[in-house]
């Protein structure tokens, strides 16, 4: 018999959301994982809030948007309300049932901002790794250590002299002018950027394009290829160390001591004394090209430097996903402080995105 495709609507429903997600879906594991670490920051939530005037909106609520933001690539918090308007999985995720409204994508934002006071990135990926399930995966004596560019929310356009002597744009041009560098000479001392002053022009390497940028810092441990610490830096040459020895210090001098593995930049003399002075084994690439390398044969000798030479590549598999899928190559955000929340936040996504089958594989 054939079917019928009349559209009448219902006065009732009887969607049951948790029917409705298969018992091996992937978000399963996630979200037992995301609410268990958002239970032990109920206390750094409660002093973000008054405790009069209206209820907003739940903040684990905005993290878990927040998170399905991260894992599918949506570009805009207008069209992540409306995947929660439509999508029964986004809706499951979040804490929504079937008959709740949707926020309006301007209060979503506003509410999103209040979290910036209390470093919630910071703490929440810190509080997922806190999890006994996930803490049981790391060791506490092998990493690696990488940064990487993340694209400022600006136009080179508006890296202009901080004086004010540019060049004016012809009237009637309209708001993207054409405008000619040649020949210009343009440095951090002498320019900024008018929309965002707190991006740096920085070239990643020899022959690359100078880009208006930040620079993005993770610490990985070895084992598991999940990210500890991430941070984020103004964009210069001395960053990168700088933001390393930040980051290894407080796991540093243990008494079976700690190994962090790292690239051909780090290999710098000041930066391998640091970590010897704190009990850290320097596994650094050595860089011979035209000068002495700091790395000698009293740590290249150990097989465990080529363990972490082969390792701590890996690192860059957590920073491919979190440009590609979670937003990250070219920031929405403006300011050091904002840009480096939105990265620590897909710092922390990306461990949830692996932590499934880690778990799965160690069960």
């Amino acid at each position: 018999m054939r079917g019928s495709d009349e559209q009448a609507g219902r006065l009732f429903s009887y969607v049951d959301l948790e029917t409705r997600v298969r018992r091996d879906h992937p978000l399963r594991a996630i979200r037992a994982i995301v609410n268990d670490a958002l239970s032990a920051l109920a206390p750094d939530f409660s002093a973000l809030y008054s405790k009069t005037g209206r209820p907003s909106i739940a903040p684990e609520r905005l993290l878990r948007a927040m998170l399905l933001q991260a894992f599918y690539s949506v570009r805009s918090e207008r069209q992540l309300m409306e995947r929660l308007d439509t999508d029964l999985l986004f809706r499951w995720f979040v804490g929504l049932s079937v008959d709740d409204a949707v926020w309006d994508a301007t209060v979503f934002s506003k509410n999103r901002d209040r979290l910036l006071e209390g470093a919630i990135a910071a703490k929440f990926l810190a509080a997922v790794l806190a999890r006994p399930r996930v803490k049981r995966l790391l060791s506490n004596e092998h990493f690696s250590v990488d940064g990487t560019l993340i694209e400022a929310w600006a136009s080179m356009k508006s890296f202009k002299p901080k004086d004010g002597s540019g060049k004016e744009p012809p009237p009637g041009s309209g708001r993207n002018t054409e405008v000619d560098f040649k020949g210009e000479k343009r440095s951090n001392e002498s320019h900024a950027s008018t929309t965002d002053p707190e991006a740096k022009l920085y070239r990643k390497g020899a022959g690359m394009e100078a880009k208006l940028a930040f620079l993005g810092h993770a610490l990985m441990e070895n084992r598991s290829g999940l990210i500890v610490n991430a941070c984020l830096t103004p964009a210069d040459g001395q960053a990168e160390r700088t933001a390393a020895l930040v980051m290894i210090e407080p796991l540093a001098n243990r008494p079976s001591g700690v190994t962090l593995g790292a690239d051909k930049g780090y290999d710098a003399r000041v930066f391998v004394n640091e970590l010897r002075s704190m009990n850290v084994r320097p596994h650094v690439a050595q860089n011979n090209n035209g000068r002495r390398s700091a790395i000698d044969r009293r740590t290249t000798r150990h097989p465990g430097y080529a363990v972490s030479q082969r390792i701590r590549k890996r690192i860059e598999e957590a920073f491919g996903w979190m440009k590609t899928v979670a937003g990250q190559r070219k920031t929405k955000f403006r300011g050091v402080d904002r840009v480096a929340w939105s990265f620590a936040f897909a710092a922390a996504a990306y461990n949830l995105i692996r932590l499934p089958k880690l778990m799965g594989e160690t069960a």
